[in-house]
């Protein structure tokens, strides 16, 4: 028997996580994505602390009209914009073993043009 598509994920995840950490200096920009929504969080795995998180489902960005690849650039957005007001100007982006297409990649495009370094 093959394996799952979680397992599958995983193993990817793993594979991309260990070449890359989150320091203090440039912490590491997480992207989780589900089938509805879209999260992404900056990360400090020295510490182990959450510095910014933002998503799909903040109040700014729920109400919005638009399709999931369009809530994808707020969140972009919205995460660079708290990562400056945390004093983060450059991140390790951490795709979260899903493909560098669509939704993931909006957001990052978003995260770059509003002022974050990675």
């Amino acid at each position: 028997m093959g394996i799952t598509k979680i397992e599958r994920r995983s193993r990817i995840k793993m594979r991309i996580r260990k070449r890359l950490t989150g320091v203090t200096g440039t912490p590491r920009l997480s992207v989780f994505r589900s089938n509805k929504e879209i999260y992404a969080q900056i990360i400090d795995d020295v510490k182990g602390s959450t510095i910014a998180a933002a998503s799909s489902r903040e109040k700014g960005i729920a109400g919005t009209k638009g399709n999931k690849t369009e809530q994808a650039k707020l969140v972009g957005a919205l995460i660079a914009k708290k990562a400056t007001e945390a004093g983060v100007a450059a991140v390790v982006f951490d795709r979260g073993g899903y493909l560098y297409h669509g939704r993931v990649k909006a957001l990052a495009d978003a995260a770059r043009e509003s002022g974050l370094k990675f």
